[in-house]
């Protein structure tokens, strides 16, 4: 009986100890927030981080809960991160159906209560996914220069909402930004206008939105979040053949087998393109770039 009561009071004083740890934890970072004055906004993936910093500057930290390298549709919350997001101030959620955040909003909502969602989605009008073997809404907003101008004005509205002090240079950042924006997309339009192939082949089709602001087609490899069967590599085969396609493309977070399996059949090459990096507009330039050069 004694036995019993000593483990059931060590186990209590453990749970004790790792909640006052964890209040301690939560404690200091609000200290450190106030000490260096920034605003701390929770996001879900690295280009809404490049948004957040382009719109606020100095005055804002960014919590990235997506970290780089790993996969908004499979990625699972750390403790460390759930410390981090108990200080935010506001939480800018993609808002299109990102895997991460139909498993995962509902329960950040619920530890940080008071901090404002603000839609990165609101505005946009979201379309199908291209690829004929994953059907439904394509999620990749962000990949888009337009929607991308949606989605900085919509951070910045929020921004506003839980900052006012700071709001005029919220504005101007903003309106800085989206002319930027506006610059890269008239550049594009103009540079993939005159391309003779207007498909490519991607693994993981992030692309689609990307792909419908200048009448491409994206073709994925990937069934359903999968690698593909045989058959259906020998049709992407046939398909690159019809096209004289010579390029594949691949995202850093998955797998390149079945990419230079069918790059090795063509005669081609797989190139790697980032559908996630941080800096949004030098990004945008590197894929354009890399999509102009394969559909010449």
């Amino acid at each position: 009986m004694k036995h019993l009561i000593s483990n059931r009071l060590i186990s209590t004083v453990l749970i004790l100890l790792l909640v006052i740890s964890l209040i301690t934890a939560a404690a200091g970072c609000d200290r450190e927030a106030e000490t260096t004055g920034k605003t701390v906004i929770a996001v879900t993936i690295l280009p809404q981080a490049g948004f957040v910093e382009a719109i606020g500057g100095d005055k804002v930290e960014v919590v990235v809960m997506v970290p780089p390298g790993a996969s908004p549709h499979t990625y699972e919350v750390t403790a460390d991160q759930m410390t981090q997001l108990s200080k935010a101030k506001m939480y800018a959620k993609v808002g299109s159906p990102v895997e991460f955040e139909l498993a995962w909003m509902d329960k950040l909502i619920a530890l940080n209560k008071t901090m404002l969602v603000v839609d990165c989605s609101k505005g946009i009008e979201l379309i199908a996914s291209q690829d004929p073997d994953e059907p439904g809404i394509d999620p990749h907003i962000w990949l888009s220069v337009k929607n991308a101008k949606i989605i900085a004005q919509n951070i910045c509205d929020g921004l506003v909402q839980v900052d006012a002090a700071n709001k005029s240079l919220y504005e101007k950042n903003c309106a800085d930004y989206i002319k930027e924006l506006a610059a890269l997309d008239e550049s594009f339009t103009t540079d993939l206008s005159g391309v003779t192939n207007r498909s490519f082949i991607v693994f993981h089709p992030a692309f689609g939105y990307f792909a419908n602001d200048y009448n491409l087609t994206q073709i994925g490899v990937e069934q359903e979040g999968k690698e593909p069967d045989a058959d259906y590599i020998v049709r992407l085969i046939e398909a690159a053949k019809g096209n004289n396609t010579k390029v594949i493309f691949v995202s850093p977070q998955y797998s390149t087998k079945s990419a230079k399996t069918i790059a090795d059949e063509i005669g081609g090459e797989v190139v790697i393109i980032d559908p996630l990096a941080k800096e949004f507009i030098e990004n945008m330039r590197n894929i354009e770039s890399a999509m102009k050069q394969a559909m010449k």
